[in-house]
């Protein structure tokens, strides 16, 4: 007979995250379903005047991505939130070498669908990289942000922090993203490519604002459902900086 696992020896590991997997999920879901549907489509809105303003139709739900990275950082603190965007890029990578061995494959005889998988999934291994790698930076570029702010402003104002992390993290997001995966190729001339990153910046920083009395409805409910609320008072920043258990922290005074 096997002798009993030893209980834990700290509070953060005896501590039983009840909706971190679930958060984590819906990160994942919503990353992986905006960069398949609606990442390389440009759509546009008619302005009084009869002028088109272009934009990219990912916009639509991708920024709930971001939105869902506040409600990580805020609630379980960056090094948790650290954990989910490296879920987020291998979930990428995986997407996206998936969707080069299905393009690749030879098509049985007659099939007719070829030409649309290659069309919508048969992205360049350039918009692949720009899309991965905007992520990548903007994700931990918002998250960095409001773990710093929180600390600033020791838990209040929490839609400063909201509103001014995904300022920086989506603004960083477009700007790599477009001109890495469209300049230069046919159909971006240089004034809609422009059009669409500005566009996309403005956009998600809107939704963001738009959605804060959710993200707060949310964070109130995590945090009191999980009983944490954590402060990034020392925590290592790094991108790459190995995840530590803590307690459940409170603010200092």
């Amino acid at each position: 007979m096997s002798e009993p696992l030893p209980e834990p020896t700290n509070a953060a590991a005896r501590h039983r995250w009840r909706y971190y997997d679930i958060v984590m999920a819906a990160f994942v879901t919503i990353l992986l379903l905006s960069n398949i549907i609606g990442a390389s489509k440009p759509s546009y809105l008619t302005l009084p005047g009869g002028m088109q303003w272009s934009f990219g139709a990912g916009i639509l739900f991708f920024p709930v991505s971001y939105i869902i990275g506040d409600v990580l950082t805020e609630v379980y603190g960056y090094a948790r939130a650290r954990r989910v965007i490296w879920t987020g890029f291998a979930a990428l990578v995986f997407m996206a070498f998936m969707a080069w061995v299905v393009v690749s494959l030879p098509p049985a005889k007659d099939w007719p669908g070829q030409p649309a998988y290659e069309f919508v999934f048969g992205n360049s291994w350039r918009i692949v990289l720009a899309s991965m790698t905007a992520f990548w930076i903007g994700e931990f570029a918002n998250s960095y942000v409001l773990a710093r702010m929180k600390v600033w402003t020791k838990g209040r104002a929490l839609w400063s922090r909201t509103i001014g992390s995904t300022i920086v993290g989506q603004g960083l997001d477009s700007l790599i993203f477009y001109p890495l995966a469209f300049y230069g190729l046919a159909g971006w001339p240089i004034e809609q490519l422009w059009q669409v990153v500005l566009s996309q910046w403005f956009f998600k920083t809107m939704w963001e604002v738009v959605l804060t009395p959710v993200t707060y409805l949310v964070i109130g409910w995590l945090k009191r459902r999980e009983g944490v609320d954590v402060f990034d008072t020392e925590t290592d920043f790094s991108p790459f900086g190995k995840e530590r258990e803590r307690a459940p922290s409170q603010p200092s005074d």
